[in-house]
């Protein structure tokens, strides 16, 4: 599983050229951040998916700056935001406008679906496709917040648990198979 992540996870060189990461500077070359562990992994694995499900842009930078600061494994952390993408979108965030919908106790049909506002066209006072994006999210209110918040904190805790709990088994399985082939008993 281990070489597998390597193969996937960009290098320490590609990560410290990023002009996205260039802030976190010096503190990118801890050797905690690059080791492959099985807590690193798991927390890196966390935070990735928290932070892809949290928030639609800069992913990737603020996951880095959390790795860094808990002392994660960083390009699993900046691997696992993948979790969102443009093929995603739309069903993640139908279920966290639901969920947050269910959550303030406020009815959700069959038939009923999320206000839809028509295209707006770049706004002429200069404050770009950004703010556009913003309004079309915040226009769908506190439901789709809440339901993103909560969606990224579960499934945050559930990677996190489950990749730890997998990589536990993983170096049982291993150990096991070295005594077996070495020809002691297993304890």
């Amino acid at each position: 599983m281990i070489p597998m992540f390597k193969r996937w996870v960009p290098s320490p060189e590609a990560l410290r050229r990023n002009r996205w990461l260039r802030w976190i500077g010096p503190a990118l070359h801890h050797p905690r951040l690059w080791h492959m562990s099985r807590r690193g992994i798991a927390l890196g694995m966390a935070i990735g998916v928290f932070f892809g499900l949290l928030i639609p842009i800069a992913q990737i930078p603020l996951s880095v700056g959390a790795a860094v600061l808990l002392r994660a494994n960083v390009p699993t952390a900046a691997a696992s935001t993948l979790i969102s993408n443009p093929a995603t979108y739309g069903p993640l965030y139908y279920a966290a406008w639901r969920l947050g919908k269910a959550i303030l106790g406020e009815p959700v049909g069959e038939t009923q679906a999320p206000p839809v506002t028509e295209p707006a066209p770049l706004p002429d006072n200069g404050r770009g496709w950004l703010a556009v994006a913003w309004e079309r999210v915040t226009a769908l209110g506190k439901p789709l917040l809440l339901g993103m918040a909560m969606m990224a904190s579960a499934v945050g805790l559930a990677t996190y648990l489950i990749a730890n709990w997998l990589l536990a088994l993983k170096i049982v399985w291993q150990r096991r198979r070295r005594l077996r082939r070495r020809g002691l008993p297993r304890s």
